[in-house]
């Protein structure tokens, strides 16, 4: 219900929130008073875009921003996991599925990893400017890219795991969970296996690089995706809160949990 309050107030209150936009940075803030509300150390990293094409809507050049969300006393150099969700839309969604979903779930996450850490640490990221401006990978996930770009090779090493949560909440028989097909597959599993342990039914889907996973399997970071049921609405003025399962987003936010509190 907390998850779902969230897709509410992104794509019912907010609405589309194209990468450089106005609408975009009142999410930006929205997420940074949720993050600091439940204690962590928010940061900021600008993300510039280029003019293009958002799903036949040309957009301008800007900036967009990712939102950084650590425990107290998190050490970037050290042994961490990374869950990230992207907060853009294409211009002409409210993005309730896609991704006000992802975002949900990710901050419900935070505030229970907030009252019961994980033994390893979890750093949180909403990404900016994670749907294309373009076509192939150069004019796509813009901040997860910039992210990774700004990791030495000791902090690359440093991420045990990454998981996008995108496209969560559209009711489904199973969890899908991916990876971009060419690193390693042990994300995946672990998430597959946590499924297991609570009863949720999960699937392994066909490679899938289309969030923000991809940028960090590319830099052969462990990475998984977890969402991406096709839907009717999809980057359309028809993604609104309806098309989004409270129920759903509750069995990935299980499947979540239950991953973390393995490590």
């Amino acid at each position: 219900a907390a998850a779902f309050a969230t897709v509410e107030y992104l794509a019912g209150q907010v609405g589309p929130r194209e990468a450089a936009s106005a609408a975009y940075d009142e999410a930006v803030q929205f997420v940074i008073s949720q993050f600091e509300s439940l204690g962590y150390e928010v940061s900021t990293m600008p993300v510039p875009v280029p003019a293009g094409d958002s799903w036949g809507v040309p957009v301008a050049a800007g900036t967009s921003e990712n939102v950084i969300a650590d425990p107290p006393g998190f050490d970037q150099a050290g042994p961490h996991v990374l869950l990230g969700a992207h907060l853009d839309t294409v211009a002409v969604a409210p993005g309730a599925e896609d991704n006000g979903s992802g975002v949900a779930v990710l901050l419900e996450l935070a505030r229970m990893a907030a009252q019961q850490p994980s033994a390893i640490p979890v750093r949180f990221i909403a990404f900016g400017a994670e749907e294309p401006r373009g076509r192939g990978d150069d004019l796509h996930h813009f901040g997860s890219q910039d992210y990774v770009a700004t990791l030495s090779a000791a902090q690359r090493d440093a991420v045990l795991a990454m998981v996008s949560l995108d496209r969560v909440g559209v009711p489904a028989d199973a969890v899908p969970v991916s990876t971009g097909g060419t690193g390693t597959t042990a994300v995946l599993d672990a998430l597959l296996a946590a499924a297991g342990s609570v009863g949720v039914p999960a699937r392994q889907d066909d490679q899938n690089r289309a969030s923000d996973h991809w940028s960090f399997e590319k830099a052969d970071i462990p990475a998984a995706r977890v969402g991406s049921v096709p839907y009717a609405a999809y980057h359309s003025a028809d993604d609104v809160p309806a098309v989004v399962d409270p129920a759903q987003l509750g069995r990935v936010g299980a499947i979540m949990w239950a991953w973390l509190q393995t490590l």
